[in-house]
């Protein structure tokens, strides 16, 4: 049979039909010959049948599943076939037939796996059966696919409780990420990151090296990190080979499509032309028709092609092994000129001697990025997007001699010569150097030390040219800026860890100690007035601005210091009673002299319910635990020095003929400058039904952040400066999350599973004084409108919530086109009669509900990922529509802006921060589509994994918010602005491939 197999094989298309019958006759005979029928049925341990077990011939693809009453039936090949019987929840099983018989009668046992689990916490790890706190663990198998640009979005819509947005499609700039609210006034409210146990950023490692990401969201958690933990813990773990493994190549490479995600309607050159014939009359930018066809938007935006390759080479023994990996991602902007072209590399080595007793890690982590700098030292200037979209259509790019068409009109500018005649480069390198040594001199004893070196330094140049239109209107010739940043940073590491089994009782204690110092310097110049644009910002000494006074340089220097000791113990008995607690002690150089250190409790229990005798009948219930917590976390001060009192040189004076720089006042001392105090409790049931089939975990939560920072106005004198920064607010944040996972339909070739988390958080700021620093009024403002409104956006106001926007209560508008105006007292008046006191909340911009539902559907080799994601209960402003949708403005506007307001006039007021322009922002996005192949590449020689897929972002957005994008900026005090200049979101489309050598 296999010679004529093989014949086949080798003449192809060109043999003959005998050929044909022969092989099938031949082939067919002996499969028949061989065959055999057998049955079966297949129950727990409990003598339950089990209904949808895939039942498998192994080595073939021939297979069936157990129908209600747990039975079977299948024709093998073979009489001596191996059947593996496989079912989620339990433990695979295989029978061979020969030994067995055709008559099977199979008992399952439940896999303990999932609860033996893993899970990394503070300082170490621990299994997931006796976790009593709210720790979350996605890994790579479940990470959002694509062209992501950090860690965050890798889990986008897979924590319950972390918010993870892309209000931004820069491609220099991350997710935002936020768990559990905002906590602070003036601090961040970003979780702390750590990458193998040390502190980093989201974009320390790329997306492709992660193995896993645990997030501890909880104060029992998080309360062994102290004065960080505050905001929650993402602990990023990396791909290395850890165990014994022949050696492996992993290459991951992809090729991205983006394009703008949405546009605003702007008016086109044919359309202002209607508007001139209708009558319509414009001052400013639209005051003609310049006998033009331009679309300024597509002149600066472009589809973007991007592109990845990353490279995994694993291999060793349970003696050394070793991890490197390479990557480079050439991310292009949807701006012509943007751009972010990163790369990086990982070497991991582990090292074991003495039979294991002794190991050892060396690791390093190294970067390099640049981009293109259309700022002067950011990536992207905003002002040239508002250019593009304000700019007269009918105006042309160049005049017909080949110059820039400029006109000479306030703030109003060529946004394609602003862009071209710009250059610039940002690029930094970044070098982390870790590395430990465990020893193990008893069983169960582990002494561990870590030692961590960490360099990031920045160079960045930006330079507009003599044709840029800081020259052309303003006769500036040229302006250059040169800056350099340089960070060291040191982090020491040392534990002691033991575990004891006495009976049913286990014990863990673990005991450590923390340092970390940081070395912040910069240095920049900026000079103008140059002879030529040949050197751009590499001979910045020529220009000619210093003798002018036009030149500028500054440097900086800081530095802090955090050191801790700490310890936890855990506690389990029989696999019922869980107990967890830890206490960080921990200085930093940030508080005042009066309060460098403070101490950070964290305590949690849990109770395994079905671990217990009553419960023993009950067969369908895998796990079934209640935790409840509480601790106590902290917050740095933002900034070092913060408790001295500062003195800064301000303005010249002239002094007998000398021009000599005041001395004054900056910062006023407070040496009981301390950390920021969070107390949580938290309670929560992680439960696990049906054999796995159905899951999660539900957590209710109350924090209350005390000693919250905030700057106080104060008499001048006693005190030299008019504000002093001191701990005296308090901020409450209370909700609730769900994470259910679920296995609707399990088959032997398809597969559909799947989990859905959701949350809900509301906060309260309740005070903002004390007996000590008492506020005039219980409120303040928070965030800006940009001119030519130019008015706070936010109010912050004891016993309301954060991101209360804050505005005028736009009703009505009258026959000439005014807005009527309600104010607080119910009065109807025009807007032009209006003033600050009128002024009331109109919305709130942190949404209330965040809903995710992730599905994954396999059948045979096909896999299909689709990630849904969505916010409820918020507002929006939406700034594009405030600016732009007025036909009173002198610029380009919406084609909304001649539509009647409320259906009586088309408006004529001056733009107006008003309700009318905040806007519902609820949303449901497709976030991510992923359709991948798997070959079979057994008859491939050195190739052990083949799989193509396709991927989507942002695909699809159900709303009914006007704007561009709803998911915009939810961070600090003044969430829910859609900046009409942010660089806008994309959408995008990836085809990829992953290789195993």
């Amino acid at each position: 049979m296999f010679k004529i197999l093989h014949s086949f094989l080798r003449n192809g298309p060109g043999f003959k039909k005998t050929g044909i019958l022969i092989f099938v006759i031949v082939f067919s005979s002996q499969m028949l010959c061989a065959q055999s029928t057998v049955t079966g049925l297949v129950q727990d341990d409990q003598g339950v049948p089990i209904p949808g077990v895939s039942v498998k011939e192994k080595g073939t693809n021939n297979g069936a599943a157990t129908n209600f009453d747990g039975e079977f039936s299948l024709n093998v090949s073979t009489n001596d076939a191996i059947l593996m019987f496989t079912f989620i929840g339990y433990a695979t099983k295989e029978i061979n037939i020969a030994e067995g018989g055709t008559s099977l009668k199979v008992t399952l046992e439940e896999d303990l796996q999932a609860l033996n689990e893993v899970v990394v916490i503070g300082y170490g790890t621990q299994k997931r059966a006796d976790v009593t706190s709210a720790v979350a663990t996605v890994s790579s198998d479940d990470f959002i696919q694509g062209n992501v640009n950090d860690a965050a979005q890798l889990i986008q819509g897979k924590v319950a409780g972390l918010s993870v947005s892309t209000p931004s499609g820069d491609p220099t700039q991350g997710a935002q990420i936020m768990l559990r609210g905002i906590s602070s006034i003036n601090g961040s409210s970003a979780p702390l990151i750590l990458i193998d146990g040390v502190p980093g950023n989201l974009q320390t490692v790329a997306p492709e090296d992660i193995a896993s990401i645990d997030v501890l969201k909880d104060g029992s958690a998080t309360a062994i990190y102290g004065t960080r933990g505050t905001n929650g813990v993402v602990i990023i773990t990396t791909k290395d080979a850890g165990r014994e493994m022949k050696p492996t190549i992993d290459y991951n490479g992809y090729v991205t499509f983006s394009e703008i995600n949405n546009r605003m309607d702007f008016l086109s050159a044919s359309q202002l032309r209607e508007k001139f014939a209708e009558g319509y009359s414009f001052n400013g930018a639209n005051n003609q028709d310049y006998n033009a066809n331009t679309d300024w938007l597509d002149e600066i935006t472009q589809n973007a092609i991007s592109t990845v390759h990353n490279l995994i080479f694993r291999g060793g023994n349970k003696t050394t092994n070793l991890t490197a990996s390479l990557n480079y991602r050439d991310n292009e902007g949807i701006f012509i000129k943007t751009d972010n072209k990163r790369y990086s590399a990982r070497i991991d080595v582990n090292h074991n001697m003495f039979d294991n007793k002794l190991k050892s890690n060396f690791n390093i982590i190294t970067s390099e990025q640049s981009f293109f700098t259309g700022g002067d030292g950011s990536s992207f200037n905003p002002y040239v997007y508002r250019q593009a979209l304000i700019r007269n259509p009918t105006e042309p790019v160049r005049r017909e001699d080949g110059s820039w068409y400029e006109r000479d009109v306030y703030f109003y500018d060529n946004p394609v010569a602003y862009l071209e005649e710009t250059e610039g480069q940002n690029r930094y390198r970044n070098l982390r150097v870790t590395g430990s040594l465990s020893f193990e001199p008893i069983d169960n004893l582990i002494i561990k030390g870590l030692y961590t070196r960490k360099g990031n330094y920045n160079i960045r140049g930006f330079y507009q040219t003599k044709n840029h239109v800081s020259t052309t209107k303003n006769g500036i010739q040229g302006y250059a800026s040169r800056g350099t940043d340089d960070y060291v940073g040191n982090y020491g590491q040392f534990t002691i860890d033991y575990e004891k089994m006495i009976g049913n009782h286990k014990f863990t204690i673990l005991g450590g100690y923390n340092y970390e110092d940081n070395v912040y310097e910069g240095f920049y110049a900026t000079n103008r007035n140059f002879p030529t644009d040949a050197y751009t910002y590499n001979n910045i000494g020529i220009g000619q601005g210093l003798p002018l006074g036009e030149a500028g340089m500054g440097s900086s220097k800081s530095s802090d210091k955090l050191i801790a000791f700490f310890s936890r113990i855990t506690y389990n008995y029989d696999d019922r009673y869980l107990l967890m607690a830890s206490i960080r002690h921990e200085g930093s150089s940030r508080f005042g002299a009066d309060n460098k250190w403070g101490d950070f409790p964290g305590v949690s229990a849990g109770w395994r319910i079905n671990q217990e005798d009553f419960m023993s009948d009950i067969s369908w219930i895998d796990n079934l635990k209640l935790r409840a917590g509480f601790g106590v976390t902290g917050i740095n001060a933002a900034n070092s020095y913060q408790s001295l009192s500062s003195l800064n040189y301000d303005s010249y004076f002239l002094y007998n003929n000398r021009w000599i720089r005041e001395l004054i006042p900056a910062r006023n001392a407070n040496t009981n400058l301390k950390w920021e105090k969070k107390e949580e409790i938290n309670a929560g049931i992680d439960f696990s039904f049906f054999g796995g089939r159905l899951g999660g975990a539900l957590d209710y939560y109350n924090r209350t952040t005390k000693d919250a920072l905030y700057d106080y106005d104060v008499p001048v004198p006693p005190y030299l400066y008019s504000t002093i920064r001191a701990n005296v607010a308090q901020l409450k944040n209370e909700g609730f999350e769900a994470l259910i996972n679920f296995v609707p339909l399990r088959t032997e070739s398809f597969q559909w599973s799947g989990n859905v988390t959701y949350s809900t958080n509301k906060n309260k700021l309740i005070s903002i004084s004390n007996d000590q620093f008492d506020t005039t009024n219980d409120f303040f403002y928070a965030g800006g409108i940009g001119e030519p409104i130019q008015i706070s956006s936010h109010i912050v106001k004891v016993g309301e919530s954060i991101g209360n926007f804050y505005g005028l209560k736009s009703v009505d508008i009258n026959d000439e086109g005014i807005w009527m105006i309600e104010t607080p007292d119910g009065e109807i008046i025009p807007a032009t009669e209006s003033d600050a006191s009128d002024r009331q909340i109109i919305g709130n911009g942190l949404p209330k509900h965040y809903l995710s539902w992730n599905n994954t559907f396999t059948y045979k080799n096909w896999d299909l990922n689709v990630n849904m994601q969505g916010a409820f209960g918020y507002q929006i402003l939406n700034s594009q529509r405030m600016f732009y949708e007025n036909p009173t403005v002198g610029y380009n506007v919406l084609e909304s802006a001649f539509d009647e307001v409320y259906g009586k006039a088309v408006l004529a007021d001056v733009q107006r921060y008003v309700s009318h322009y905040i806007e519902d922002g609820d949303y449901w996005k497709i976030n991510n589509i992923t359709l991948g192949y798997t070959f079979n590449t057994d008859a491939i020689d050195y190739l052990e994994n083949l799989r193509l897929y396709a991927t989507g972002l942002n695909l699809v957005t159900l709303t009914g918010y006007k704007g561009i994008d709803p998911e915009v900026n939810r961070a600090g005090l003044a969430p829910g602005i859609d900046d009409r200049d942010k660089y806008p979101t994309t959408r995008s489309f990836t085809l990829g491939v992953n290789l195993t050598f």
